[in-house]
């Protein structure tokens, strides 16, 4: 479970199934709402948030 005080990264899924990190080093405020906008721009790649290792 993510608090407020882990660092996230946001990942992306493309077509081929390959996944790319697209953000780090994020709180996961911050990192939920760049996968969000991302998401609202209708590609067909999928987007999610990850926690980043401790």
């Amino acid at each position: 479970m993510l608090t407020g005080m882990d660092t996230c990264r946001v990942m992306r899924q493309d077509d081929n199934g390959n996944r790319f990190v697209v953000a780090k080093g994020l709180d996961r405020a911050e990192a939920e709402r760049l996968a969000a906008e991302f998401e609202a721009r209708g590609h067909k790649q999928l987007y999610w948030v990850e926690a980043e290792a401790a």
